[in-house]
């Protein structure tokens, strides 16, 4: 993933709170300082708008709008008044139909509501950690929220996958803010993003009322752990024979469209965590597939990147699915390279093998189905309550 333009690591609601990041993160942290979210979330840079003109070049006279606002950093232009150096204080420059929603009036309503859950006898702002990223001049951010403790253990792993939410913003007219369900797998350091459909806003209209629609997305956070445990349990028993198929490890996640050097590590560590790397179950090939999104995808956060976390998320949660998707793509590209009989015999051969897969995990895919439904009916009763 392209390097932030800063990485800003939090522990506890705020400075009344003694949080301890767990050992496996805190690894991950050793060299960084980290401070409360409440003062994380103070320190980013915010927006406010002002009047923009045009340029006449008949007159030379520059002539305000009421038509546009340009969106600034205030304190930049301060230090730009006074000659001092700072970062370009313009973000955007949108219609007067922009809504400005800065950092505190969407995060401070989840301070309060962290404050009065608890969880195991500790409130979530006891328990919270995790990361916030800046992009843009901090015009773009991205973070992490984790909830140590509210998490799945599978046997076998020291550290656990914690639960908590990815959640951000930008200031160019894209997502006034989003937030999605999010896990972080402490023995891989794998992020699991996307477990729930993503919630956004988008900058036009009236100002959210932020403290419910905070309480229904953690309402809904909550109810993943289990159902998360059930499907990984679900989807280890749910494998691809390599050896009958005609492609091998690198070349399944190539059929599923990840590029060449995302396939090759997930290949890669597919292989080396499965028991047999010749049969590889579905949760083992997902994780790869996570692997080698959060270590060495080179493009951006968001658009970028969702696209090839629905399809690893696939792998777990449809496993159906994800086999019917790389049978057509083997049946596209054999079609596209038939240069004789002998080959299109052998194309028939190889897309019945496949076949065969598909059929032996639509036998056990009935159980994820059910799953499936059950999970977006609790999610859809926690919004309505």
């Amino acid at each position: 993933m392209k390097s932030p333009d800063s990485r800003t690591f939090f522990a506890g609601i705020d400075g009344r709170t003694d949080t301890q990041i767990p050992d496996w993160y805190a690894e991950r942290t050793a060299d960084s300082q980290s401070m409360s979210f409440a003062d994380a979330v103070r320190t980013l840079p915010r927006a406010v708008d002002t009047s923009v003109a045009y340029r006449n070049h008949y007159t030379d006279e520059w002539v305000e709008t009421d038509r546009f606002n340009a969106v600034v950093e205030p304190t930049r232009l301060r230090a730009q008044a006074f000659g001092e150096a700072a970062a370009d204080p313009l973000f955007h420059v949108p219609s007067d139909s922009y809504t400005i929603l800065n950092p505190v009036d969407v995060y401070a309503p989840l301070e309060d509501v962290l404050r009065e859950n608890d969880l195991d006898g500790r409130s979530l702002g006891e328990v919270m950690f995790g990361e916030i990223r800046q992009y843009r001049g901090g015009g773009e951010v991205h973070m992490d929220v984790m909830f140590d403790g509210l998490e799945v253990r599978l046997p076998g792993r020291s550290a656990p996958i914690t639960m908590g939410l990815t959640s951000g913003y930008d200031f160019f007219g894209g997502h006034a803010v989003y937030v999605e369900g999010f896990a972080q797998d402490g023995y891989c350091q794998n992020s699991i993003r996307s477990l729930t459909d993503k919630e956004a806003i988008k900058h036009v209209g009236e100002l959210k009322e932020f403290r419910s629609w905070w309480e229904t997305i953690l309402a809904q956070i909550e109810l993943i752990a289990d159902d998360l445990f059930a499907f990984i349990r679900d989807a280890q028993e749910a494998t691809i024979d390599f050896t009958t198929v005609p492609f091998d490890v690198i070349e399944f996640y190539e059929l599923l469209a990840f590029p060449t050097y995302l396939a090759d590590r997930a290949g890669a560590d597919a292989e080396a965590n499965a028991d047999d790397p010749f049969e590889i179950d579905m949760w083992t090939l997902h994780s790869g597939a996570t692997y080698a999104l959060t270590h060495f995808f080179t493009g951006k956060e968001g658009s970028a990147l969702d696209g090839y976390v629905r399809t690893a998320n696939d792998v777990l949660f449809n496993p159906e699915a994800t086999v019917e998707r790389v049978e057509q793509a083997y049946e596209q590209e054999l079609h596209a390279s038939e240069e004789s009989t002998q080959v299109a015999l052998d194309d028939e051969h190889g897309l019945a093998r496949i076949e065969r897969v598909r059929r032996s995990i639509r036998s056990d895919v009935e159980q994820f189905e059910s799953r499936e439904a059950a999970l977006r009916e609790r999610f859809q009763a926690a919004v309505e309550q």
